[in-house]
């Protein structure tokens, strides 16, 4: 049972970081820092897209329009934290 924990931590932790590279993408997309036309970068971009935007959509739908600011990205590493800190605190010590 403690393997099972510690991959669904590290699942967390990985999708984690997969969020905060897709919001520094979208920054550097928005600024046009990268190229959208080389291949390299729309597939990278797509792929960050695909992984995130299911998670993200949700919480959008119930954000207030803060203009150009999205701060799903923030309020979903949020939850994120919570779930790994609730595993953490409460499941893993029932286990051990």
């Amino acid at each position: 049972m403690l393997a099972l924990i510690q991959t669904i931590v590290l699942a967390l932790d990985l999708y984690w970081w997969i969020i905060i590279a897709s919001a520094i993408f979208s920054w550097l997309y928005a600024f046009n820092v990268v190229n959208p036309r080389n291949q390299v970068v729309g597939t990278i971009g797509n792929m960050l897209y695909r992984l995130t935007e299911p998670a993200l959509k949700p919480i959008r739908r119930f954000m207030p329009d803060l203009g150009g600011i999205d701060i799903s990205p923030i309020v979903l590493l949020l939850i994120l934290f919570f779930i790994r800190q609730f595993i953490a605190t409460t499941i893993a010590p029932m286990v051990l």
